[in-house]
Parts: structure tokens; sequence; C-alpha cells
């Protein structure tokens, strides 16, 4: 029996990072092209930022675009990624579901909903799979047959069982993030922002990174802030690092130094991971405690961002307080440079401490 219960867990873990990595490519692309519409808008109070230029509302509405589809699509390929294709229609009809007012009381379940809808379409459609049918009905199973009988058995279920208590749940889970200020939202900020730098893309930082997307959809745009705060700083706090420690780094990871702040400046957090590699009891404390502080910051400083992306490039996407994301991003881009200097040794002395562990073997061969 446990190990059922793991190999369930295992495939729900898999599924979920499926579905999240298939949906960050429609989230950039959504995400940057709503934020460069914006640099062109104008702030008019009461409105936010309103963009009258047709070339940059054009942008816009590619990335609005953009962004409608990141939750159909994270449904989608959490199915996929259980089912196979066939868990394809289903995933993306009922994640569409999800994100739609629907029901007398126009409920939308959001992330909550999608992530559920997504793993019910896979297994349905993984049990579908399964039925003995005739040799004339297994060339219209994978296209007709599974798609249909799993997008309805599941949509039913959803608009007659589902519906409500995620809608409340949801409704539950909003009241108490919108309330999240002072030292609670301070938590909340060094929570999210030690998970962006924990694994630099992987899967703790998309579990950060759906929470946020999640929020978002309900109209909560301060964690969103406060994360896309803590993606930026590790790569910015590594370049900074480069440039100010000279006698950290070698010659080689000077060099990559431009890249990672290029690549910080996008809001691409993975741009660490090479320096991570390398001498990971260093580097990951360092960018843990800048992205932490950065985002702590960032919470107790209100700052929201409604473009779910990170770094300087989205600064037209900040809503409320955008110095206070500029100077929070700062502060924790010169933390992390702070403990590097301090963690790390010269390179000089680590090669020599290196050259001491080694053998010292003699070039001369016994005749």
């Amino acid at each position: 029996m446990s190990n059922n219960m793991k190999a369930i867990k295992d495939e729900l873990v898999k599924a979920f990072s499926t579905g999240v990595s298939y949906m960050m490519p429609v989230v950039v692309v959504g995400g940057i092209c709503l934020s460069l519409s914006l640099v062109g808008g104008e702030a008019v109070p009461g409105k936010g930022i309103v963009v009258t230029n047709p070339f940059l509302l054009n942008l816009g509405a590619i990335g609005s675009a953009g962004l409608a589809m990141m939750i159909p699509v994270l449904a989608a390929y959490i199915a996929y990624s259980i089912a196979g294709k066939p868990g394809l229609t289903p995933g993306l009809i009922t994640g569409f579901m999800a994100s739609t007012p629907l029901g007398d009381d126009r409920v939308v379940t959001g992330f909550l909903g999608t992530m559920l809808l997504g793993i019910l379409s896979g297994y349905v459609a993984k049990w579908i799979k399964t039925w003995k049918v005739g040799k004339s009905l297994m060339p219209v199973m994978p296209i007709l047959i599974i798609p249909i009988v799993s997008t309805c058995l599941v949509g039913m279920l959803y608009l007659y069982v589902l519906i409500g208590p995620i809608g409340v749940a949801m409704k539950w889970l909003v009241a108490m993030l919108s309330n999240m200020q002072g030292g609670s939202g301070l938590v909340l900020g060094l929570i999210l922002g030690a998970m962006a730098a924990f694994d630099m893309g992987g899967p703790v930082n998309k579990t950060a990174t759906a929470f946020t997307l999640a929020l978002m959809a309900e109209g909560i745009y301060g964690p969103n802030g406060a994360y896309r705060i803590a993606c930026a700083i590790p790569p910015l706090g590594i370049a900074l690092s480069t440039y100010i420690s000279h006698r950290k780094w070698a010659e080689d990871e000077k060099r990559m130094g431009s890249s990672a702040a290029f690549m910080g400046f996008i809001g691409i957090t993975e741009g660490a991971i090479p320096f991570a590699v390398k001498n990971l009891k260093t580097v990951l404390p360092s960018i843990i405690i800048g992205s932490a502080v950065g985002a702590g910051l960032a919470m107790l400083h209100g700052v929201e961002c409604m473009v779910p992306h990170g770094g300087l490039i989205v600064l037209a996407g900040v809503n409320k307080a955008p110095m206070w994301y500029v100077i929070d991003m700062a502060i924790g881009v010169i933390v992390t440079a702070i403990c590097l200097h301090v963690l790390r040794p010269n390179v000089n002395d680590a090669v020599k401490k290196e050259a001491v562990k080694k053998p010292v073997t003699s070039d001369i061969k016994n005749v």
C-alpha cells in the first residue's frame, strides 16, 4: 500500500512539475510583451498605466492572450504527464473552465481548480485508455472516444460537484492572504524569496511561481511583486560579486558575470546555475539569503507587480511602490554579494589548499 501511495505521489509531483514547465514559456512571452507595452503608457490617477500607442496596444494584446492561456496550458500538461496525448484535450478544456466565471455565482476556481481538473482529466483519460474495445473502435479511441468521454465526465463533475467547494476554498485563501501585513507579510516574503533561489528554476522555484500566479488570478499582486524581485537577485548578486570581489572568482567565472547580469535584468534565475554548480556550498546560501531579504522587504514596503515575470525589464508593470521594487532588489543583490565575499575563499588560497590535499608523487621510476 505504501509503495502504491509513493508511486501516486511521485506521479503527481512529476505531473505538477511538467505542467509548470510547459506553462512557463507562455507566461514569459505574455509577461514580457505586456510589460513592454506598458513602458510606453502614461500613469493616470485612478486608472493605472494607460497605453494609447496602437503598436503598443497590439503588443499588449499579445501579452494578454499569453497570460489568458497559462491556466489552460497548466491543466493540459498536468493531464498530459499522467495520460499522454489523450489527456491534452480534457485538460485544456477543463482548465479553461477553471479560469472562466461559471454557475449562478459566476465562480472562478483559478489555479486550485486548474490543478485538480488537470489531475482528474489525466487519470480519467488514463482509465479510459484501459477499456477493452473492438478493432473497429481502436483507431478512433485517442482522437474521439477518450477526449469526448473524459472531457464530459470531468467537466460535469466540476460543474455539479466541485465548483462550489473549490470556490469557497479559494475565497478563504484569498481573504487570508489579503490580510497578511507587517510581520506575517514579511514571513511570506522571506519564504517566497528563499524558494525562488533554492533550486534556481527547479521544482521548489516552480511551486512558488504557481502560488504567486494563483494569487494574481484572484487580484492579489503583492506576493508576485516580492517573488519577482527574488527571481532576479541570484544572477545579479553573483554578477556584482564577480565585478567587486576579483580575488574570489576565477577568470572564466568573471567573464560569465556579464551574462549573469543580463539574465538577472530580465528575471531569469537560472543565470546563477553555472556558478552554483561549481561551488554550491558558498553560492547557494548567499543567493537564498539575498533573495529572502529582497522579497521580505518588498512585502513590508507593499510592492505589487501585475506582470508574471521578474527583473528590471518589468518595472513598468509594477503598479505599487516601483521605487521600492528597485531599492529592495538592489538591497538583495548587495546582500548576496556581501555573503559571497565573506563565504568564498580567495581563488589562489583555494588552489593552494587543493594542492596540499593531493598526495605528492615522484617522477623517478625504479630501474
